[in-house]
């Protein structure tokens, strides 16, 4: 299913504007802010530096990013985590730089206005933790048909 480029162009920009008007929410189960920063926006469109994700994929995320918020907000249990260590850019001393740093994953699984997600959080290096992704609770296995929950990895899920 090809999205129109109207459709899909409407949908991003009222999601881009709805994205940036959220700053932090606050998380009971963490008992601290959420950040929504440009990070969580950019890897909804991408799923690398200069690679975009598939129209499909963009279209979906940017349609539930208004349920991010009020998941967070609401979550008082986690369902998932997940520590790793990725390269990630860091800025230092006025550089900025591309290092290895661990990464913590948290995932929130809900159902909200009969939708069914789940939300990541990450945290690198026991710093801020923020919005990462949003993501249709099941997927399909191309391979047996079968629902699965995520592809396995959070950092491009």
């Amino acid at each position: 299913m090809e999205i129109e480029d109207k459709k899909f162009e409407a949908t991003k920009i009222k999601a881009e504007d709805f994205y940036k008007q959220i700053d932090k929410i606050k998380c009971p189960y963490f008992n601290e802010d959420v950040s929504f920063n440009s990070k969580g926006i950019e890897h909804i469109k991408f799923l690398r530096k200069n690679h975009a994700r598939p129209r499909n994929d963009q279209y979906i995320r940017l349609r539930l990013i208004n349920l991010a918020p009020e998941i967070i907000k609401l979550s008082r249990t986690i369902q998932g985590i997940s520590h790793t260590r990725n390269l990630e850019t860091w800025r230092s001393n006025n550089k900025t730089e591309i290092v290895m740093k661990p990464v913590v994953y948290y995932e929130f699984v809900a159902i909200l206005n009969d939708i069914r997600v789940r939300v990541i959080v990450k945290q690198v290096d026991g710093g801020p933790k923020y919005f990462w992704s949003i993501i249709p609770f099941w997927k399909v296995n191309k391979s047996n048909n079968q629902r699965r929950m995520f592809n396995g990895n959070p950092e491009i899920d």
